[in-house]
């Protein structure tokens, strides 16, 4: 029997419910640090000193400013669809009294996301923003250690997979998060 139509392989798409099974399940060493984009994996290189201090920083200014406004999530997944679960570094979130415990973020909990970059600056800038920009994810705030820059990333675009809006900030760097506009952060000791 001869074939008559010539069959190429396909690429087999992961999705989060798969994702996350292979995690309860122990596909993944316990200290992995996997995401989830587009149904792809991407292994995460680990923390080192720099990224961890940084992201404790922000978290304290986050913490420390929302006073039970919205929840701080801290390097853990917000589930955009059915392909993508990213771990942002930090993520400001809708209030909710059960702290998401039913069901991780979807983008609509979310106010803003920070992506603290040492050596995954180019992952985070042309893999992720694009992502987050087609979930309509309101804010982004993009820290490059090496660079010792903070830029702000707002007005998404959906359709093009990018913000209309971005800029770096410069002392004295105060700002007002886009979804939080009552609160001013001081972020000069990222800078």
């Amino acid at each position: 029997m001869q074939a008559t139509a010539q069959q190429t392989p396909t690429r087999h798409r992961i999705t989060v419910q798969e994702f996350f099974r292979m995690g309860e399940i122990g596909v993944f060493e316990p200290e992995a640090r996997i995401e989830l984009i587009d149904g792809e994996l991407f292994d995460m290189p680990p923390i080192g000193p720099s990224h961890a201090s940084e992201t404790a920083r922000v978290n304290q200014i986050l913490v420390e400013a929302t006073h039970g406004c919205a929840i701080v999530w801290p390097q853990n997944p917000i589930h955009l669809d059915d392909l993508s679960a990213p771990q942002p570094d930090l993520a400001l979130l809708r209030w909710r009294q059960d702290f998401y415990r039913q069901a991780h973020p979807r983008p609509d909990d979310v106010l803003l996301l920070v992506e603290v970059a040492d050596t995954s600056l180019a992952h985070d800038r042309d893999r992720k923003l694009p992502l987050y920009a087609r979930f309509a994810i309101p804010e982004v705030w993009l820290i490059d250690i090496g660079s010792g820059a903070v830029t702000i990333h707002r007005d998404p675009q959906p359709e093009q997979g990018s913000y209309a809006a971005g800029f770096t900030l410069t002392p004295p760097a105060l700002i007002r998060p886009v979804m939080l506009p009552d609160l001013e952060l001081d972020l000069s000791p990222l800078l």
